[in-house]
């Protein structure tokens, strides 16, 4: 097989020590890049209506339950979720994540500045969905997380999440059940490089001034990470399993898998679920 072949990473982030360094760590430029695609790729106002009879029922529109809920998933200590809710002000954001560190990372900061978030919350949550909250436990994959969590979303967002995933498939059947009709979808990653040379480089170009933890999850999230073409099969692979369970399995076929500068991957569209 030519290439690297892909290693996997732990699934979650709880050591303290590692959670507390991501919280730490630079990420604004990053970060800001993300969000400032994803509200490019939303369109304003927010939500962008949804055409009667796409994917069924009624247009989202203003007052509609539907219309102001955004999904991070992975959100890890927050700081997507708290830009995105800076920028989208009128937005309910819901950050989940499934390590706890992580969850308590995200609440710390939020309850520093309780009146500066009133829209903004956090949960835990491993995906496939499993949701434990001091409101209630949900263990089944289907309907019910969506509904305890206040979903489904008029967008779904994901950032750097997609690598930890020992069997990304969760992620996109996630995806699909937390979406509503017309959501606005963006996933961005990591793709891996072609060969552990290549790795060693981008490490250096852009980890070299990093803490030793960061330089190291940083090279072994390069080599968990996936190509384009096995995000393209994975997508197809959704939409087969979505097919066969009567679902809409032909949702995923309008997304865009993309290569972005020497290292990241963006997946987006519209779910038509």
């Amino acid at each position: 097989m030519g290439g690297m072949e892909r290693s996997v990473e732990p699934e979650l982030m709880d050591d303290p020590l590692q959670a507390r360094a991501y919280a730490a760590a630079d990420f604004d430029r990053s970060d800001q890049a993300f969000t400032e695609r994803f509200l490019a790729l939303l369109g304003l106002p927010f939500p962008r209506p949804r055409p009667v009879g796409d994917g069924g029922g009624e247009a989202l529109g203003p007052g509609s339950p539907l219309d102001d809920g955004i999904v991070d998933l992975g959100c890890g200590p927050g700081n997507i979720s708290f830009r995105l809710a800076r920028a989208l002000p009128q937005a309910k954001v819901l950050g989940l994540d499934g390590a706890a560190t992580m969850v308590a990372l995200a609440q710390e900061r939020r309850q520093r500045h309780l009146g500066e978030w009133p829209q903004l919350r956090f949960e835990q949550v491993r995906l496939p969905l499993t949701l434990t909250t001091t409101r209630k436990e949900v263990t089944s994959p289907g309907g019910a997380p969506v509904e305890a969590l206040g979903g489904p979303f008029a967008a779904v967002v994901s950032n750097s999440l997609l690598h930890h995933l020992h069997d990304p498939l969760v992620l996109w059947q996630a995806v699909g059940q937390l979406a509503a009709p017309g959501a606005t979808v963006y996933i961005k990653d990591l793709r891996r490089p072609a060969s552990a040379a290549e790795a060693d480089a981008l490490t250096e170009r852009y980890a070299a001034g990093a803490p030793a933890v960061l330089r190291r999850d940083f090279r072994a999230s390069l080599a968990a990470a996936f190509t384009a073409a096995e995000v393209q099969a994975q997508l197809a692979q959704a939409s087969k399993l979505g097919k066969a369970a009567g679902s809409m399995g032909a949702a995923w076929s309008g997304f865009t898998v993309a290569e972005v500068d020497d290292r990241y991957l963006e997946i987006h569209g519209r779910w038509l679920g």
